[in-house]
């Protein structure tokens, strides 16, 4: 549980841009991570699950800002 809430510290101090960034490259990361699996070229099909909640935290913290923004 350290390492989620360690995450969400290091996205809050984030800017915008770098939290747009970031989701960018982690939805790249997955679509990798898809086409590798449909060609049975991926070993640890966990990864899609631990890019899609990483994708889904950074999602959250730009939400966060725009509220606060407000």
């Amino acid at each position: 549980m350290k390492k989620f809430e360690d995450f969400m510290k290091d996205l809050r101090t984030k800017s915008a841009a770098e939290l747009n960034d970031e989701l960018v490259a982690a939805k790249k990361e997955l679509f990798n991570l898809r086409f590798q699996n449909a060609t049975n070229q991926l070993d640890n099909t966990s990864r899609i699950k631990d890019v899609r909640r990483r994708i889904a935290r950074i999602q959250t913290a730009i939400t966060e800002q725009a509220n606060a923004s407000r």
